[in-house]
């Protein structure tokens, strides 16, 4: 079963920052991990897409977001990272590492979530 453990939420004023990590374990029968990224949800805002990088680096980032968040990703330790810089009250939530992976041996391609870290940006 594949595990994402996320870590590096918690309280900053706006205009700092903060890096989120998120490691991939539980990967014996999976042969890729096409797509990591983030999605985020807050009690007044669905869960939205934050940033997401394909397994050839390709990235794709919420409109909000552009300029302020970059998404890392290290294939061979299966790890994505988010840092996000001059944070906004706005970017309260919680963010959730996922991945949609390929399975040995099925056309599958399943996605896997994390616990989610919450992130507070106090004003």
């Amino acid at each position: 079963q594949v595990n994402l453990v996320e870590s590096g939420g918690e309280m900053v004023q706006a205009g700092g920052s903060l890096r989120l990590s998120c490691a991939a374990s539980g990967l014996e029968n999976i042969s890729s991990i096409h797509i990591m990224g983030w999605y985020r949800q807050s009690p007044t805002i669905p869960r939205e897409q934050v940033a997401i990088m394909g397994l050839e680096g390709g990235t794709n980032y919420l409109a909000s977001v552009k300029g302020r968040f970059t998404i890392s990703r290290d294939n061979a330790e299966n790890t994505v990272s988010l840092q996000m810089n001059n944070l906004k009250p706005e970017d309260t939530a919680v963010y959730y590492c996922f991945a949609r992976v390929s399975v040995i041996g099925s056309p599958d391609l399943p996605i896997y979530w994390g616990q989610g870290t919450q992130v507070t940006v106090s004003s």
